[in-house]
């Protein structure tokens, strides 16, 4: 997904074409309503607009069967305004999906019935269909994700075994977060049996054994948002954050002593979701022992963005997300299309050793290069370091962001020390490799004025001891006092004499 685009000074970036319609979903949840239209490259679209009304439809449900009346009154005036809003955008496809509240409330058809009258066509996910978005929403983002999918509806939990890219079982349970409350009212350990008995009755006992439990839905968020914040993390980005079942079971102990103003001080922790992070907290640790999982993995993809990938071609499915989003942002913010691409592979052969992981990230650097080339020229590193960290990224992890920030940092003019809080989120070596590829980003950007034909007619070889910049003999007058400068602090930082040959 595309980093949000920012202003630069007056001016802004290009403006984006209509060759990618936008497709809005609404998503009829047991806790939240909520509307998010996407638009951009099918793989990984951008998200254009994001709404949600906590209307609590599966509130009372486990006691009455039946969707209150106040959450229902909610439910229509969320409705009116998405479906308004969506036809204002234009948007070229509407999907409107409920699931378990109207999916198991007697009354749930009141709802779909004033749905229509607004001209949306509901579709009711049952539980499998439910739980196979999720797995796919989870795929769409971590596609190497190898283990359990747990996503926590306020009516429901489905739990999905995802792995080589594929969804293998699974399975959908009356354990929505809106659920436990009374559950653990009844005190003991009632909630403990009451979840192994379901998870023992559908074959699940112990099958995430060892494997990573991935965290879908907004409870399960805010729990990692709790704990990021408790821990003093230094990236507030909570996809693709990882918590132990240690952590998890001593969340379970400092909920109950937090108090409400300093849960609401919490930056990003929604209002709404601090009633049930306990309840959310508890079921996770009991889910986590029941599964044998050790680790959790926190998705900021779910539901929704599962059903876009689900109708996706398996070529689109099998491209790069990252990647993709980067060559998106690159196409809006740079000086040229295909400059990250050109820039890649101009510095790849000095890095030719590198592992694949590791590449990636590079050309991830290389398409994010010029980012930052509308921006005051006193803060485009900063600028760099901003997209890198706080971009809307998927297929990256922590220590991949620090990477990254500190390539683009480097490469946009800072130093060679890390930038902050670069460091603390990947190792020195790490760190030292990165900055190695924003110095010979910046040369290949410097050397060629950000324009194709230079980098296409010129290269960059390494043979142990010189590092060798070869131009053609007509593009010598390229090879000025900056380039030069450059060129020498790339060979520096890589223990090589620096030298020009003409062709």
């Amino acid at each position: 997904m595309s980093v949000t685009n920012i202003l630069f000074g007056n001016s802004t970036p290009k403006a984006e074409t209509d060759d990618h319609p936008r497709t809005g979903i609404i998503d009829i949840g047991s806790n939240s309503i909520r509307l998010v239209v996407y638009q951009g490259p099918p793989r990984l679209p951008a998200i254009r607009f994001n709404e949600k009304v906590l209307a609590g439809l599966g509130r009372g449900l486990a006691a009455t069967g039946a969707i209150e009346k106040s959450a229902l009154k909610t439910a229509r005036v969320a409705l009116a305004r998405f479906a308004a809003v969506a036809k204002e955008m234009e948007c070229s496809t509407l999907r409107t999906v409920a699931t378990a509240a109207v999916r198991d409330a007697k009354n749930g058809g009141e709802l779909i019935a004033a749905a229509e009258q607004l001209g949306l066509k509901v579709e009711t996910l049952s539980g499998e269909q439910e739980a196979s978005a999720a797995g796919y929403g989870v795929l769409s983002a971590i596609p190497e994700a190898d283990g359990i999918v747990g996503d926590l509806g306020g009516g429901s939990l489905e739990l999905v075994r995802v792995r080589r890219g594929k969804i293998e079982d699974r399975v959908s349970f009356p354990l929505g977060v809106l659920r436990i409350g009374p559950i653990r009212a009844k005190r003991g350990k009632v909630l403990a049996r009451y979840v192994a008995r379901l998870v023992r009755e559908a074959g699940w006992t112990a099958k995430g054994q060892g494997l990573p439990l991935y965290l879908v839905g907004g409870s399960w968020r805010a729990l990692a948002r709790l704990d990021m914040e408790l821990s003093d993390y230094p990236l507030p980005i909570i996809h693709q954050y990882s918590m132990s079942a240690a952590t998890v079971t001593r969340l379970s102990r400092t909920i109950p002593q937090l108090s409400k103003p300093r849960l609401k001080a919490i930056p990003g922790l929604s209002s709404g979701r601090t009633a049930t992070l306990a309840d959310a907290a508890a079921l996770l640790g009991v889910l986590m022992r029941q599964l044998g999982s050790r680790t959790t993995v926190v998705s900021a993809y779910g539901l929704r963005e599962g059903l876009l990938y689900e109708h996706l071609k398996p070529a689109d499915r099998a491209l790069d997300p990252l990647i993709v989003a980067a060559r998106e942002e690159g196409r809006l913010l740079g000086r040229f299309p295909e400059h990250g691409d050109l820039l890649d592979r101009w510095i790849a052969p000095l890095f030719a050793t590198e592992l694949p992981a590791m590449a990636r990230i590079r050309h991830t650097a290389c398409l994010l290069a010029d980012v930052g080339w509308r921006a005051n020229p006193e803060f485009r590193a900063e600028r760099g370091v901003e997209v890198a960290l706080h971009g809307n990224w998927v297929a990256i992890d922590a220590p991949g962001r620090g990477m990254l920030a500190q390539a683009l940092y480097t490469s946009l003019g800072g130093d060679l020390a890390a930038a902050d809080p670069v460091g603390r989120l990947a190792p020195p070596a790490a760190v030292k490799s990165a900055t190695a590829w924003g110095l010979a980003m910046r040369l290949g950007q410097r050397m060629s004025g950000g324009l194709a034909g230079p980098l296409k007619r010129s290269s960059l070889a390494d043979d142990g001891v010189s590092l060798t910049l070869t131009l053609r003999s007509d593009d010598r007058g390229l090879y000025g006092e900056a380039v030069e400068r450059r060129h020498a602090a790339l060979a520096a930082a890589l223990s090589r004499r620096p030298l020009l040959a003409l062709a």
